[in-house]
C-alpha cells in the first residue's frame, strides 16, 4: 500500500499531489484491515487516532465512495447535500482510481447526515461502499466546494 499522508488535505488550495492517494480496501465482511477491534462498524476507528468525536461536538469525516460515482454529478449533488444540511464546510473531490472523496467538517450530528445521505441509495450513479475516518476538525474551509 502507498503511504498515505493524512495532512495534505488540499486545504491551501494546491492539488499538486493527489489527496489521499490510496487507502486499503475492505476485507470480504466489510472489515476494514487495522479497524480497532470492539467498535462499531463504519466508526472509522483506527489505531492511533484520536477517538471519533461525539455527536454535538466537532468533527472531520473524510469520506471515500466507490462505484459508478464520477460522470454523475455527484459532487455536485454531495456539494447541495452539504449545504440542505446548513452547517457543513469542506469538499468533494474526483480522485484518479474512480472513487470520490469527501471531506466535511462540522459537527459529528452533521457529517452524520451526510454520511446517511451517501448511502441512502438517493444519490447519482451507483454507490458500491463508502469508507469513512473520523477525526478532529483542521478549519480552513469556506462553504463546501466541488474540487
Amino acid at each position: 500500500m502507498a503511504a498515505i499522508n493524512p495532512t495534505d488535505d488540499g486545504a491551501d488550495g494546491s492539488l499538486d499531489t493527489p489527496v489521499y492517494e490510496q487507502v486499503c480496501e475492505e476485507e470480504p465482511g466489510g472489515r476494514v484491515p487495522g479497524a480497532v477491534p470492539g467498535t462499531a462498524p463504519g466508526s472509522g476507528a483506527v489505531p492511533g487516532q484520536t477517538a471519533a468525536p461525539r455527536p454535538g461536538e466537532p468533527a472531520r469525516m473524510t469520506a471515500w465512495v466507490r462505484g459508478e460515482v464520477q460522470g454523475v454529478g455527484f459532487r455536485w449533488f454531495t456539494r447541495a447535500a452539504a449545504l440542505r444540511i446548513g452547517r457543513l464546510v469542506g469538499f468533494a473531490l474526483n480522485l484518479g482510481d474512480g472513487r470520490v472523496q469527501i471531506v466535511a467538517e462540522g459537527t459529528r450530528d452533521d457529517c452524520e447526515q451526510l454520511l446517511e445521505w451517501l448511502r441512502s441509495g438517493d444519490t447519482p450513479g451507483r454507490v458500491d461502499g463508502v469508507t469513512e475516518i473520523w477525526d478532529t476538525p483542521r478549519g480552513g474551509y469556506r462553504g463546501f466546494a466541488i474540487r
